[in-house]
């Protein structure tokens, strides 16, 4: 979704300590005073935010930061990222914020910022905001008396993304009949996921919906699958939907306890929509880290790809420009941009539900239209990112593994973007070369920056 923010300004998740209070109350300061900048009037901006122990508190500072400039906050409360970006365009409001670091530990925060289209918002004005944190840059008077902003609960905001999700829904389904375990990370789909399954006749179970503020992630959701794969294998449920903590992911898990990837469902959902005349020009978009066998199945079906670098930003920015409706990342962030302007774990969950419904087959089978390729992904700590065309010893590693897999694998090594973390992906034509190679790259990259 929209950028995280630093404790610094800069890209990027923010542990919490005090500055970090300082830099939410900034950064609703300088939001505020774009939009009223811009519109000469006074802005309404949507705040939510997951179950983090740290979102109260930064919830707070962004809204005082807003009103402090004339602003009214909406607080919509807990609500998963894509229902913030909802209530934002429904509500015409100005701009939404949601305080949230994702997939991360509970330990990390940040807070990203959607235009009133309910799009993250473009380079030039995030690149605005982050310039306007510095201490002294807002030239003009803060309001005063009678111009200072409110604040206003949304109490109705997660009964609003809830018939939100429904109505992406093909009309006439429903899920009567079918036995779902939600894996809802403890974090911020675990009132509005297990609300609309049932809404829609689904048997439900639910794990991980018990959130303390300190157990978001934790050993759970859509990087963590163990529990869900277990419970769905005990339980003879059809199939298990696990979302990550603010709910913009989705990973299922088949009746068989088999693990799918953001791939699989995309793959899945692009035959569907193909099938029924719904794929907008004939294309679907995935990134860099799509595996071989997507583009494969992507193939056997006649369907045009295209590919993005990693992130739901530029996925995005290629479906808008390829006129595409399907287009995600193999972690599971999948956008339908017929029904939202941003990934949702539950809206895939719902498109991925239909399938299963039209073809009347388990999702087992539907997971036959693509088989993996080996792939192996490290993730390795580092204390620095320097350019890897500068290290010379992982150029030399990377030469080397790519000329023993020649076309038959691929190497793709790149930082996280919200972590101090060194990605190293391979995948080759069988499980043991595709291990062996990125455990050298991954043990070279911990050597020269770990």
């Amino acid at each position: 979704m929209g950028r995280l923010f630093g404790t610094d300004g800069v890209r990027g998740v923010a542990n919490v300590h005090p500055m970090t209070v300082e830099t939410a109350l900034a950064i609703g300061r300088a939001t505020a005073y774009i939009c009223r900048k811009r519109s000469n009037t006074r802005p309404t901006i949507v705040i939510g935010k997951d179950t983090r122990l740290s979102c109260d508190i930064l919830e707070s500072a962004l809204a005082t930061g807003i009103c402090s400039m004339g602003g009214n906050a909406l607080l919509a409360g807990v609500l998963p990222t894509p229902g913030v970006a909802f209530i934002t365009h429904s509500l015409w409001a100005d701009a939404g914020m949601v305080v949230s670091a994702s997939h991360n530990p509970f330990e990390d925060n940040g807070i990203k910022i959607f235009s009133r289209e309910g799009f993250k918002l473009p380079d030039s004005v995030e690149n605005e905001i982050e310039d306007l944190i510095a201490p002294g840059k807002i030239g003009d008077a803060p309001p005063t008396a009678t111009e200072i902003g409110r604040m206003r609960r949304l109490n109705d905001a997660p009964e609003r993304y809830i018939a939100f999700c429904k109505d992406t829904l093909h009309e006439n389904l429903d899920l009567s009949g079918l036995n779902i375990v939600l894996d809802c990370a403890n974090g911020a789909t675990y009132k509005t996921a297990p609300a609309v399954f049932r809404k829609l006749g689904a048997n439900i179970e639910c794990i991980h919906h018990s959130p303390d503020g300190t157990n978001i992630n934790e050993n759970c959701g859509s990087q963590h699958t163990g529990d869900l794969v277990a419970r769905v294998v005990e339980s003879h449920a059809n199939l298990g939907l696990a979302f990550d903590g603010d709910g913009d992911r989705l990973i299922a898990v088949d009746e068989k306890g088999n693990r799918l990837t953001g791939d699989h469902i995309m793959a899945i959902c692009a035959r569907l929509y193909k099938d029924l005349g719904l794929l907008s020009n004939n294309m679907v978009i995935a990134t860099v880290m799509s595996n071989f066998g997507f583009f494969a199945a992507m193939r056997n079906l006649g369907i045009e790809t295209g590919i993005s670098n990693v992130g739901d930003r530029y996925v995005l920015e290629m479906m808008q420009e390829k006129n595409a409706v399907i287009g995600g990342e193999e972690s599971g962030h999948v956008i339908f941009l017929n029904h939202h302007t941003c990934g949702d774990g539950i809206i895939t969950a719902l498109q991925l539900l239909w399938a299963v419904l039209h073809y009347g087959q388990p999702l087992s089978e539907l997971a036959k239209i693509m088989s993996l390729s080996p792939q192996r992904l490290i993730n390795v700590t580092v204390c620095k990112k320097p350019p890897f065309e500068e290290i010379a010893a992982l150029q030399d590693a990377i030469h080397a593994a790519e000329a023993e897999l020649g076309d038959r694998g691929r190497v793709l090594i790149r930082y996280s973007g919200t972590q101090t973390m060194c990605r190293v992906m391979v995948e080759g034509p069988t499980t043991e070369m595709t291990d062996r190679i990125a455990g050298t790259l991954a043990e070279t990259v911990r050597a020269n920056i770990g």
